[in-house]
């Protein structure tokens, strides 16, 4: 179906205006985080002078290096447990055959319908029976646990598509099931692998109740918490706080202006059999 040249102007429009709504609220805290201090009325304000003072300063008073170096190491573990566990999971329930697969598939689709809220307390209580409250465990295991649902969900979707002659060839050759899936499944797979593993770093580092709950250790605090204890103790420092939103988002930002065409070749392409 073709689209002429008036439907293609109104896509057009509606898209920059839902660009428009995205990015001013963007550019407003980019500009408040250079807004000298005196100056910042907490609105949308474009700076007469430059202060990159308020980075510093945020960084100093904030105490966030700590706070992004635990998202780091967080985010990292759950993300690389994620993805070797999905990967494994997700090829079993794909391409092998064993008694209450359909069933233990569909339990695990249940922790997509379950909000942490449900569960937090219970979790709390049993991680601290067996002594993992207040450590890093406490952040990335159940983290990991969260995120297996969607990622096991997309692998096995994405395993399921592969060409089967290509499994069965592998197979006459004398490819075992692990060697089948690191070497001839695997390879092909990086896409969407890699899409899976931006959008759960995405989660894990947004994430907020895990951490506030599980941790009261300074050292042990993320990102995101860090954050929102800072603005308790800086309500009318818009500055600062804008300084500190951006430090923040910043990580995330990054990473995904830096993969975005392979995190779009995942979502749309999926597995290249070549």
């Amino acid at each position: 179906m073709s689209i002429n040249r008036a439907e293609r102007l109104l896509d057009q429009l509606i898209l920059a205006m839902f660009a428009v709504f995205a990015i001013v609220p963007l550019l407003g805290v980019l500009l408040s985080s250079i807004t000298p201090a005196d100056q910042n009325p907490g609105g949308f304000t474009v700076p007469t002078s430059v202060d990159l003072g308020n980075y510093a300063a945020a960084w100093s008073r904030g105490n966030f290096s700590n706070y992004l170096l635990s998202s780091l190491v967080v985010t990292a573990a759950v993300v690389a447990l994620t993805v070797v566990l999905a990967t494994l999971a997700g090829f079993a329930f794909a391409r092998m055959r064993f008694p209450g697969s359909s069933v233990l598939f569909y339990l695990l689709l249940l922790g997509l319908t379950l909000p942490t809220e449900a569960f937090i307390i219970p979790l709390y209580f049993n991680l601290r029976t067996v002594g993992l409250t207040d450590t890093y465990w406490a952040l990335i295991l159940p983290q990991t646990a969260q995120s297996l649902g969607f990622a096991v969900f997309w692998m096995r979707n994405q395993f399921r598509a592969f060409p089967g002659e290509i499994i069965e060839a592998a197979r006459l050759d004398g490819s075992g099931d692990l060697r089948l899936l690191w070497q001839i499944v695997v390879p092909p797979s990086r896409a969407p692998m890699m899409t899976m593993a931006v959008i759960v770093t995405m989660w894990t580092w947004n994430e907020f109740l895990l951490p506030l709950v599980m941790v009261v250790s300074d050292d042990l605090r993320t990102a995101p918490l860090g954050l929102a204890l800072f603005q308790g103790q800086h309500l009318t420092e818009y500055s600062l706080l804008a300084a500190a939103g951006v430090m923040v988002a910043l990580p995330i930002a990054v990473l995904f202006f830096a993969l975005q065409k392979r995190f779009i070749s995942g979502m749309v392409g999926g597995i290249s059999s070549r």
